[in-house]
């Protein structure tokens, strides 16, 4: 309380002002103490209702889906890139089977881009060979094993059996342990809140946030 007692000391002397009470330090403090609460709860409330998933609930009907009109994009993408690369390779195997005596240099440079498409392909299955016999070598993968035997892991939340083995819910006696929930708030939440409040909708922070 001193060190902040004396920085509010020489700030004040900067502005003209000789005498700071404690009192009005400790209502500074207090203030800000409150302001702070105040402004983590609002940017809480913001990231928590942005983190709601309504799949669930009845009582909302999705009407659009751009995840899967995103996905249905790039399948359609991947097709015709697919149906292209189809064509070249045929015009490709179709130069390199040629048995013509002269050869215009187009011709040329089919032949040879058919040749590395051929051992790219070559290289590709050598690959896929090895990384299919390095699977078969590690074997299947091991059910990760539980910390203690006594416990039960639901739904992210781990559970305390009792010893007559039933779950123990409320019970003094039963052992429960929970996981915490930590809430990550981003840039853009903190922006949201600031556009919603009346004394930083035009302040200069918003814009320099805005501006990130």
């Amino acid at each position: 309380m001193s060190r902040i007692f004396k920085g509010k000391k020489r700030k004040a002397k900067k502005l003209g002002i000789t005498d700071v009470p404690a009192e009005v330090v400790t209502f500074i403090s207090h203030a800000t103490q409150n302001r702070l609460r105040t402004v983590i709860e609002k940017v809480t409330m913001i990231t928590q209702h942005r983190m709601e998933s309504h799949k669930d609930d009845e009582w909302y009907e999705q009407a659009t889906d751009v995840r899967s009109q995103l996905k249905f994009f790039e399948q359609l993408e991947r097709l015709e890139k697919q149906r292209k690369d189809e064509q070249e390779r045929e015009i490709l195997l179709k130069a390199a089977k040629s048995r013509s005596r002269q050869e215009d240099p187009e011709q040329a440079r089919l032949k040879q881009k058919a040749k590395e498409m051929q051992q790219q392909e070559l290289a590709q299955m050598r690959q896929r060979d090895a990384n299919l016999t390095a699977l078969a070598a590690i074997g299947p993968r091991k059910k990760r094993k539980l910390d203690s035997p006594g416990l039960l892991t639901t739904g992210g939340e781990v559970l305390g059996m009792s010893s007559g083995g039933q779950a123990g819910f409320g019970t003094p006696s039963s052992r429960q342990y929970a996981r915490q929930k930590i809430t990550r708030v981003n840039l853009r939440d903190f922006i949201f809140y600031m556009e919603q409040e009346r004394e930083t909708s035009h302040s200069l922070l918003l814009y320099r946030a805005l501006l990130k």
